[in-house]
């Protein structure tokens, strides 16, 4: 699988001074990332519409988890201290409901999905959502 080219769904629009993305990380996730990319090499997020993990993020080496048409990118995550950017991918189906929403990625305490990296850590990723403001939807071209 090759890293896309083209911006991310309703791609980050720039203006002056300001970057609009539909996905952040809070620190403690940002440091999760950063031990699991030492560990694993480059990382890409899944989010998907199932019933049981749909505000559960799955995190893989970068690859592991074949994207296709079903799947809508919503953002390349810069976390400092990763040389790449890490995909943060949606079920395309997910991303229609969610569209006017900006996803936070978190860490809680618990166990993640047995599929996903951060599992053996006693933790698992979690999506904190907001609305996006009128200012994001208008930089966004939602």
């Amino acid at each position: 699988m090759s890293r896309s080219s083209a911006p991310p769904a309703g791609g980050a629009r720039r203006e002056p001074g300001r970057a609009v993305s539909r996905v952040a990380l809070t620190a403690e996730a940002a440091r999760l990332v950063r031990r699991l990319r030492e560990e694993h090499g480059p990382l890409m997020f899944h989010q998907s519409g199932g019933c049981c993990d749909g505000s559960s993020p799955m995190c893989f080496p970068y690859g592991e988890f074949r994207t296709g048409s079903s799947d809508v990118r919503l953002a390349e995550l810069a976390v400092e201290g990763v040389a790449e950017p890490i995909g943060f991918w949606m079920s395309a189906d997910q991303f229609e409901r969610w569209r006017h929403t900006h996803l936070t990625v978190d860490v809680v305490p618990g166990r993640g999905s047995g599929f996903s990296l951060e599992a053996p850590e006693g933790v698992r990723f979690l999506i904190r959502s907001r609305l996006l403001t009128d200012e994001e939807t208008r930089c966004l071209g939602t």
